[in-house]
């Protein structure tokens, strides 16, 4: 059997590591080992935040709708009942962006929902 040289190969896993560890401090983004710790740590944090992004958004959309109803003496919980027991399908990133950038439009949605 021929023999293999890995030369190449090692070379662009050495690479591909350095690479994504540009830009960090001192050794970290020189030294194999140590760039290697830091990316691996890099790419563990950044796929538990991924999935965290998802939970922070909704529960700043959930505050911001919250904070919306309050003025109509609703309460999160009430609201979000009424809306499903009339049958409006909004979901929450809907509701918190009407509630920011559309005050009158959730108004009419909330007196709506005062009067059924």
């Amino acid at each position: 059997m021929p023999r293999v040289k890995t030369n190449v190969a090692s070379h662009a896993r050495k690479k591909k590591i350095l690479n994504k560890a540009k830009g960090y401090f001192g050794g970290r983004s020189k030294l194999l080992s140590a760039a290697r710790e830091t990316v691996d740590r890099a790419q563990r944090f950044s796929y538990i935040h991924r999935k965290q992004k998802k939970r922070n958004f909704r529960a700043l959309w959930i505050q911001r709708i919250n904070a919306a109803v309050r003025d109509f003496g609703f309460s999160y919980s009430r609201f979000m009942d009424a809306l499903n027991k009339a049958g409006i399908e909004i979901n929450r990133k809907v509701l918190a962006d009407m509630a920011v950038n559309d005050p009158q439009g959730f108004e009419g949605l909330v007196k709506k929902l005062q009067s059924r």
